[in-house]
């Protein structure tokens, strides 16, 4: 057995959004509401929508290749490779195994998790224990979701919330502590059925996204912030100390709220649901490549991550910005 590994950190990221961009103004001309209702609400501009043949696949390999080339490491240097994500139409093989296939990654160990919005916590979690436990020495990350292919179009209170795309992170065990902090997770299952994705059985309809708006809100903005502050307390830091807080985009009053509660008045804030939309697990790796190619955080900084989505699952580290 190889030798435990003490920790891991974040080598680098990368993304990848769809070209088209729609615009509330585009939406409103079909739902017969407009630009002021839909920035007010939900605080979202523009959101990139995939090609009808753009699949989750394309645009994590797209994001995982990003992130391997600003790495700087070789796909031969990669032993596990996790995707997030909730909206793959096919079970076999996994989106994981086909991002691998295409960027010529040898033999890595490939599995997809889904635990919706805060999926890409929970793999880089996953991916953080599997590391220190000396299962493998580097890992790719990816959260991506095609949320496009599951909405309502005529539904005016959810489909103008999202967006599709992808986001990723390489990540390295190091031989000393490492720049990934402990994980605080869990779920609230008694209320998962506030947001769902659901079919109408093993031959219905294709499954289309439902949410309880209020009911997800009252959660999030009363129940979360926290535990979001436990997972700096676990990382040793105190919020006020932060760089940035980087949470999953749900939408712009959510994240305001919880920013507040959080307690960290000089750090950089995510928005970027604003110009994105909520891309569910790749919202925060999104967002989190972003404001890094931006050199709105630097190298160093501590950066909490908080996911939390349909389950109702939550899950929240604090790293070290690559």
């Amino acid at each position: 057995m190889p030798a435990s590994a003490p920790g891991s950190r974040i080598v680098a990221c990368g993304h990848h959004q769809p070209v088209r961009s729609v615009t509330n103004d585009e939406l409103s001309a079909s739902l017969g509401t407009s630009d002021t209702w839909i920035t007010e609400r939900v605080g979202v501009r523009t959101r990139r929508l995939a090609a009808p043949g753009e699949s989750v696949a394309d645009m994590a390999t797209a994001a995982a290749g990003d992130a391997l080339t600003r790495s700087g490491r070789g796909a031969g240097e990669i032993d596990l490779v996790i995707v997030a994500t909730c909206t793959a139409f096919d079970r076999m093989p996994s989106v994981a195994a086909r991002v691998a296939d295409r960027l010529g990654i040898p033999a890595p160990a490939v599995f997809d998790l889904n635990a919706a919005c805060s999926g890409f916590c929970h793999a880089l979690a996953s991916a953080d224990h599997a590391l220190r436990a000396g299962a493998g020495r580097r890992a790719i990350v990816v959260g991506a979701d095609k949320m496009s292919d599951f909405l309502d179009w005529t539904d005016r209170t959810t489909c103008v919330i999202f967006g599709d795309g992808a986001g990723a992170a390489v990540v390295e065990a190091t031989g000393g502590p490492g720049g990934i902090g402990p994980v605080v997770w869990g779920s609230d299952p008694a209320k998962g059925s506030c947001i769902s994705l659901e079919s109408a059985g093993p031959h219905g309809l294709p499954a289309t996204f439902r949410q309880e708006g209020p009911a997800v809100f009252r959660w999030a903005t009363t129940e979360l912030a926290p535990i979001a502050r436990t997972a700096c307390s676990r990382a040793g830091i105190d919020p006020r100390d932060l760089g940035g807080i980087v949470t999953h985009q749900a939408n712009v009053r959510i994240i305001a709220a919880l920013a507040r509660a959080i307690g960290a008045p000089d750090a950089i804030v995510a928005t970027d649901v604003a110009e994105s939309g909520n891309t569910s697990a790749a919202s925060i790796p999104l967002a989190l490549s972003k404001l890094l190619r931006r050199r709105e955080i630097t190298a160093g900084q501590a950066v909490l991550l908080f996911g939390f989505g349909a389950g109702l699952t939550y899950a929240g580290q604090v790293v070290t910005c690559p």
